[in-house]
């Protein structure tokens, strides 16, 4: 159980990279963390760990938002030890490696908007029945993790994946509109080409570094950079700021 002036955050996808990234800085931010991941629970524990280890309050919460079943076992474990949720950031999400569309499998477009967008949507949506007023909720805030990719398309990498994102993107928007005035605001974060190892997931590792020169800052950003857009986006300064989309891309 949390100290009730703490307010509770919960990250999915936060054992890795922009993820891990997130649940540090908020805790430093004085967020108790609710670490969700779906398989490395040794990755997770060892971000609870810092977390505990600098003073702040974390827990580490297994499930696979691919899984309906699984998206309300993490809420219900978030309710069970904090007894509340005022924030949702949505940043598991999965890539596969690069293919044009005419090589894409069925089984392949399914995982990949199966937990792109359906597990963004259906943890948003335990989020909102907690969170609105309308359910006798006391508002919250809610971040969802998209890419610049949702811009750019893709083409000849992975459309799919900015498929995806051109969803969540859209879906922040309907969202923020939809409980503006129930004391949830909805944005997203886009990041560019991000120093994490997403990029193996999609066959090219050194993806990040080949990059970096075509970029307009001649570099890419790093999982920190991120963070701190989101936080920015959780935290009373952003108060009047819902439905926005915003780049951390240097300039993509």
């Amino acid at each position: 159980m949390t100290d009730d002036d703490a307010p509770v955050l919960l990250v999915t996808g936060g054992s890795r990279g922009i993820g891990a990234a997130i649940c540090m800085a908020a805790a430093q931010h004085g967020w108790a963390v609710a670490v969700n991941y779906a398989s490395n629970k040794e990755a997770a524990e060892a971000v609870v760990g810092t977390i505990l280890d600098a003073g702040g309050e974390a827990i580490a919460v297994a499930g696979d938002v691919g899984k309906p079943e699984d998206i309300k076992a993490i809420f219900a474990k978030v309710d069970a030890y904090f007894g509340r949720i005022d924030g949702l950031v949505n940043n598991a999400g999965v890539v596969d490696v690069i293919q044009r569309l005419d090589e894409m499998t069925p089984e392949r477009l399914d995982r990949m908007f199966r937990i792109n967008i359906s597990g963004t949507m259906l943890a948003a949506a335990e989020a909102v029945r907690r969170m609105s007023t309308l359910h006798g909720g006391k508002g919250g805030v809610i971040v969802n993790i998209s890419s610049m990719s949702s811009t750019l398309g893709g083409g000849g990498q992975y459309v799919d994946y900015a498929a995806s994102k051109g969803a969540i993107d859209t879906f922040t928007i309907g969202l923020a509109r939809e409980v503006a005035a129930e004391g949830i605001r909805v944005n997203a974060v886009r990041p560019g080409i991000i120093d994490t190892d997403i990029h193996a997931a999609a066959g090219r590792p050194d993806r990040a570094r080949e990059v970096a020169p075509q970029l307009p800052m001649k570099r890419v950003g790093t999982s920190d950079e991120v963070a701190d857009a989101v936080l920015y986006l959780l935290s009373p300064h952003a108060s009047y700021i819902t439905g926005a989309l915003l780049d951390v891309s240097g300039g993509r």
